[in-house]
């Protein structure tokens, strides 16, 4: 018998776009899944769109959170009450191809254990459904990665952002061993992806199995935009955590680029005080601050921070 997959599918605010994720749950191929829906307090018209789709689906799991709890802890109330073997983290503004489960269950039925996760390649789209990039073509354009990691990958996620983080499909047993989410943390991907591949191996399936919907007001977007931002934070909090987690010269050689990176946004986003926290971290993995706080001055001169 196919093990049980549970689909935690998170609202805020998506609904124009609820129906059509769904939809896209409900004709899966894959038909042992659990489907667990939470609304994180939407203002707009989000639960009464799930309602209407879940009619005569007695089965479907839905928790209307009264306020606004955050994406974190939202999804740990999912996670405690999930009961299948995988877990996905679904937002309801994206799309899953019919195939996404089956193929992605497929693959780690066929690993051992100590592959946790299984992620894929997933098309962008707008907020008119139409296809508008690649993930990993954008990735290869930017000339930020020109093969896709898997395996033991905790180096190369301190370096850089190459996961589509709606493909991934999660052994249950990984969130057991972390506790869920960090609840403290304004965002999840980063933290996840660093806590369990210190201890898990990723694999990878190179087909387009997903489309994650590209919005200006996703939380994504608006990472970067001011100094008191609780994603900048949450960011610093994960780069603390990778320090404790790394084990020798080259873990810690590739998170100084990560340190470098992020010091550099806090310093164009004017949020001086966390760009010190961040010059404090580099001294205790033993590197050299001038290069960074060089950079740091010239990009307040106003300097191209691209070119660093």
């Amino acid at each position: 018998m196919n093990p049980l997959v549970s689909v935690i599918c998170i609202s805020y605010n998506h609904a124009p776009y609820i129906s059509e994720a769904l939809k896209s749950v409900f004709r899966q191929i894959y038909t042992e899944i659990e489907i667990i829906i939470l609304d994180d307090g939407s203002s707009d018209t989000s639960v009464g769109e799930i309602e209407k789709m879940i009619q005569g689906k007695p089965e479907v799991v839905f928790i209307p959170n009264t306020q606004n709890e955050g994406y974190t802890r939202t999804f740990n109330k999912g996670l405690a009450l999930a009961k299948g073997k995988y877990i996905v983290d679904f937002a309801l503004d994206d799309v899953m191809r019919p195939d996404f489960l089956s193929k992605s269950v497929e693959r780690l039925e066929a690993l051992a254990e100590e592959y946790g996760v299984c992620f894929s390649n997933a098309d962008y789209i707008n907020s008119k459904s139409e296809t508008i990039g690649n993930h990993n073509d954008t990735l290869r354009a930017k000339k930020l990665i020109s093969e896709i990691p898997q395996g033991d990958i905790f180096e190369m996620v301190l370096k850089r952002y190459f996961i589509c983080t709606p493909t991934m499909v999660i052994r249950k047993s990984v969130f057991d061993r972390m506790g869920g989410y960090d609840e403290n943390l304004a965002y999840e991907d980063f933290d996840f992806w660093v806590r369990s591949s210190r201890y898990y191996k990723y694999t990878f399936l190179d087909e387009i199995l997903m489309q994650k919907r590209k919005l200006t007001s996703s939380m994504s977007a608006l990472r970067y935009k001011h100094q008191h931002n609780d994603q900048l934070q949450s960011v610093f909090t994960v780069c603390r955590k990778a320090f404790n987690l790394c084990k020798g010269k080259s873990e810690l050689d590739s998170l100084y680029l990560r340190l470098s990176y992020e010091h550099r946004q806090c310093i164009r986003y004017q949020a001086y005080s966390l760009a010190n926290q961040y010059t404090i971290l580099v001294k205790k993995i033993g590197r050299n601050t001038f290069k960074l706080q060089l950079i740091g001055f010239l990009i307040r001169l106003g300097f191209n921070r691209n070119r660093f």
